[in-house]
């Protein structure tokens, strides 16, 4: 039985201070039972000498210090794990939020997981199919990457984080795929949007949901994501599975760190953010990955939403140096109407050399990747200048470039949110819209494949 202490002296915000504890641990889970009662949750934040600073999950609203009395549980969070998570929604919490019967644990593993041995770490070198060209084609995603999508406000990240959810896999039949999805600091409608779109195409059963609203207290936004990754620990390392983590939004987590770090006083960095967020970050970040002689991987798709659509603010800027590349949304090919609104040029997957060519994806995929980019970056430089200068200062080659450009936007990076395209239509469509350009501009792609790949327009 734990010791219970009456001692609670001061509450600012979700921070309260408890006086003369003992034996008491940072990041150690707190009970506070009030005089009707009821119970909130928190957990130790700082220690300093007999004093025990206590950050509170559910908030202090309404709480009277004087009749409270605090208890400290000898651990930290922990999430409850069992093969049956799969198909259920969660809280922020790791509580069952769809209406289900508690989930029998199997074990109780604590959320801040344990650090990876580098020495242990597998290279990433599997192809992840999402069943999106944009991706497939030019960014491609490899088991066990972390890759970011970086998004805007107001554009349709919600819409690419389902469809991802639903689509991908990693080809080979025998392989046991499963998605972790976490929602942080969202609105109710997008909430049900995830659950309604999860559930009418069945994607739920082999989802792990976990969902924390915006009117959710700030404090369990800090936990909501590692719940998410330590389900997903368990079902990749515990079960053998494939595990994708796609977290939504990372902005809001940042906001929570930010809210609690000036409740305690600290010393603000960048845009009032803590100086700690680069290594709070890649606490979460680094558990993504392949361990060696383990059969499981956990692959990450972390979203977040750019302040002012500005790629160098604190938050992308940090995730841009943990993680292996980024996907970027475009706020203009969003106003054209495009879906997904992936903008490829800026867009980087720093793994996707490993992930393709024979016998993972195919043999030309290198080459037509390389000349996709080519050719898009030239047509686009030639509808600017056309914009300048007016068509006619285009030459024959030029005015292919651009309707290349064209082309590729409206045909294949555009594809809206339910078509799911395999890894040979994806590049057959690169090839059909390479028949645009004459063979001559074809410099980074291979004779033999040129033969036996090419044909014109």
């Amino acid at each position: 039985m734990r010791k219970e202490y009456r001692t609670i002296s001061e509450v600012v915000g979700p921070l309260m201070l408890v006086k003369n504890v003992e034996g008491v641990k940072y990041d150690e889970l707190v009970e506070i039972e009030q005089a009707d009662g009821g119970i909130r949750r928190g957990r130790v934040l700082e220690i300093n000498g007999d004093k025990a600073m206590v950050q509170l999950f559910e908030g202090s609203q309404g709480l009277r210090i004087s009749d409270s009395k605090a208890r400290f549980l000898g651990h930290s969070i922990e999430l409850a794990v069992a093969p049956d998570m799969l198909g259920r929604v969660f809280d922020g919490m790791g509580k069952p939020k769809d209406g289900g019967p508690a989930l029998i644990a199997e074990k109780h593993l604590d959320i801040n997981g344990t650090a990876m041995n580098p020495a242990a770490r597998d290279y990433p070198s599997e192809f992840i199919q999402t069943g999106i060209s944009a991706i497939d084609g030019l960014n491609t995603l490899v088991r066990g990457q972390k890759l970011p999508v970086f998004s805007g406000s107001g554009l349709p990240h919600a819409n690419l984080a389902a469809q991802i959810a639903r689509q991908a896999k990693v080809l080979g039949s025998d392989e046991k795929f499963a998605v972790v999805f976490a929602a942080v600091g969202i609105t109710f409608e997008e909430a049900d949007f995830f659950i309604n779109d999860f559930r009418e195409t069945g994607a739920i059963e082999r989802t792990v949901t976990f969902i924390n609203l915006a009117n959710d207290p700030a404090i369990e936004r800090i936990s909501t994501p590692r719940m998410a990754i330590t389900a997903a620990e368990y079902l990749a390392y515990d079960l053998g599975m494939h595990v994708l983590v796609i977290i939504t939004d990372i902005t809001n987590y940042a906001e929570a760190l930010r809210e609690v770090s000036a409740a305690r006083k600290e010393v603000p960095g960048r845009r009032g953010y803590p100086g700690y967020m680069y290594t709070d970050l890649a606490t979460m970040y680094e558990r993504a990955g392949r361990i060696r002689g383990n059969k499981g991987s956990i692959t990450m798709i972390p979203i977040l939403s750019m302040p002012e659509d500005d790629v160098t603010h604190p938050i992308p800027d940090l995730t841009g140096y943990i993680t292996e590349g980024q996907i970027i949304l475009s706020r203009e090919l969003y106003r054209k109407g495009l879906t997904p609104p992936i903008n490829v040029l800026p867009s980087l997957s720093r793994l996707k050399d490993k992930g393709i060519g024979k016998g993972k994806t195919r043999e030309d995929h290198a080459d037509t990747m390389n000349q996709l980019f080519s050719a898009y970056s030239r047509g686009k430089d030639a509808k600017e200048l056309a914009v300048i200068l007016g068509d006619a200062a285009l030459s024959d080659t030029d005015k292919l470039y651009a309707k290349f450009a064209d082309e590729f936007e409206t045909r294949y990076v555009s594809q809206g949110y339910y078509t799911n395209r395999s890894i040979e239509e994806t590049l057959d469509l690169g090839w059909e819209l390479l028949g645009i350009l004459p063979k001559s501009e074809l410099k980074r792609i291979k004779d033999v494949y040129i033969e036996k790949y090419y044909k014109e327009a």
